[in-house]
């Protein structure tokens, strides 16, 4: 299994050997995870979204996940908290709110896939969103955006204006 380590110039990495299609993948991964770690300040869109794209777009199933992020939009944690079929999940507002409070949560950024590879919000998206965003404002906590992962695509509900 090879390694990489960073280079003497920032930003690039060394890998010695060969390295498999799996194996950057994996090493992207764990990049994105030291990127997403407990702490880190998230101040652009296209790093979360790239991030999301590697935790969401290569699965055959719905996952709704959050960012927990604290005042200063440093993450607290990213959380897979619903699971569910091929084309729809069951997402709980109540559950949310719980885990925001649990986390002491200030904003948050809502996530989930569509296995089609199809982006668009659908109208339950669209409720679903809703219902979260007035169940958090009522503690005081902001719903920054809900990103909707569909293969390679992406759709960000706060660039349309529906948050």
């Amino acid at each position: 299994m090879n390694r990489f380590v960073a280079s003497e110039n920032t930003g690039e990495y060394v890998v010695e050997g060969t390295v498999s299609v799996n194996e950057i993948v994996r090493m992207a991964k764990q990049l994105l995870n030291r990127r997403f770690a407990k702490g880190k300040v998230l101040s652009a869109p296209k790093d979360s979204i790239d991030f999301l794209k590697l935790k969401l777009s290569h699965l055959e199933h719905e996952v709704f996940s959050l960012i927990f992020l604290d005042n200063t939009h440093k993450i607290i944690q990213y959380e897979e908290m619903f699971r569910g079929t091929i084309d729809s999940s069951s997402v709980y507002p109540r559950e949310v709110v719980k885990r925001a409070l649990q986390l002491n949560t200030a904003a948050v950024i809502f996530a989930h896939n569509h296995p089609s590879g199809n982006p668009e919000p659908s109208q339950s998206d669209e409720l679903i969103t809703q219902r979260l965003v007035e169940a958090l404002k009522l503690m005081d906590i902001r719903v920054l955006d809900h990103i909707v992962i569909g293969g390679d695509q992406n759709v960000s509900m706060a660039e349309r204006g529906m948050i």
